[in-house]
C-alpha cells in the first residue's frame, strides 16, 4: 500500500485546515471533501494541494 500525505485547502478562504493520508492506487485523483472551516465558520469544499 502506497500512502501519501495530502493537505486540504478551503476553496473559499484558501487556508490549509487539514492533513490526511490517501492511497495513490485506489484514489489517483485529487481529494475533494466537504469539511468544516474554522476561519469561514461553515462547511465548505476542501481540495487537495501540493505537499512540501
Amino acid at each position: 500500500m502506497v500512502k501519501r500525505q495530502a493537505r486540504l485547502e478551503c476553496t473559499e478562504c484558501k487556508n490549509i485546515n487539514y492533513l490526511t493520508f490517501r492511497n495513490n492506487k485506489t484514489c489517483p485523483k485529487k481529494l475533494e471533501l466537504k469539511k468544516y472551516c474554522k476561519h469561514c465558520r461553515k462547511v465548505t469544499v476542501h481540495k487537495e494541494t501540493k505537499t512540501k
